[in-house]
């Protein structure tokens, strides 16, 4: 028999134990539970919340679930697999805000593009960042220098190599945004990019990378053999 969440015992009830003990106390079942809100005729939410774990070796698992796979199990809809896909998501994002860019070694400019598309991808305008490293390529600082349309006029070499100065660093990659999606350089990002490799190598701080940042893909000038 199915037994329903309003007909547990209130302390064992998924909202009240959050409410009394800490969202803490809660199993993975029961935040489940939490999000997916209603049972069917057939499961209560946290049967479904079991079976949906059930599907996974662990809870490190969901991280990598889609709507495919939620939808195909029984009493799990649009609605259900959205608000879930929805958390996965957000619990992402924030994990990856968190851990932050500095002092990590760059391996790859899809590193750079991991963290930036969390961070700019609600973003209505251009964001031009530059990202500071030391000999060995790890991170060692970086900074928003300009918001707005990018065009050379705006953002100015000085204040990009007087960063680099200020914390020692041995290269920079610059990174921005297009809020069209459209990761085709314009002109001005050409333009932008040849001239501080040209100003980086006269003072020895050489331009590695520039990142154009989409929704879910990125343009490398490095990878595209423009630098």
């Amino acid at each position: 028999m199915t037994v329903k969440i309003k007909d547990l015992p209130i302390e064992e009830r998924p909202y009240e134990k959050l409410i009394n003990n800490g969202v803490y106390s809660l199993t993975n079942e029961e935040l489940i539970a939490i999000l997916i809100k209603n049972g069917t005729k057939k499961y209560s939410a946290k049967e479904l919340s079991s079976i949906i774990l059930s599907e996974l070796n662990n809870i490190s698992e969901l991280k990598n679930i889609n709507y495919n796979n939620l939808t195909k199990i029984e009493g799990i809809g649009i609605k259900k697999s959205c608000v879930l896909l929805a958390a996965i998501e957000l619990g992402k994002r924030i994990t990856n805000y968190n851990r932050g860019i500095v002092n990590r070694k760059l391996n790859s400019s899809k590193l750079v593009f991991e963290y930036y598309r969390n961070l700019l991808i609600d973003a209505k305008q251009e964001h031009f960042y530059c990202v500071y490293l030391d000999n060995s390529k790890r991170i060692i600082h970086e900074k928003l220098l300009f918001i707005g349309t990018i065009n050379y006029s705006v953002v100015h070499p000085r204040e990009i190599f007087k960063e680099a100065y200020f914390y020692s660093a041995s290269a920079i990659i610059c990174v921005h945004n297009h809020p069209s999606d459209n990761l085709c350089p314009s002109i001005e990002d050409i333009k932008l990019t040849k001239n501080l490799i040209s100003i980086g190598n006269l003072l020895g701080i050489k331009v590695i990378d520039h990142l154009i940042i989409g929704k879910n893909n990125y343009y490398s000038f490095l990878e595209n053999g423009d630098i």
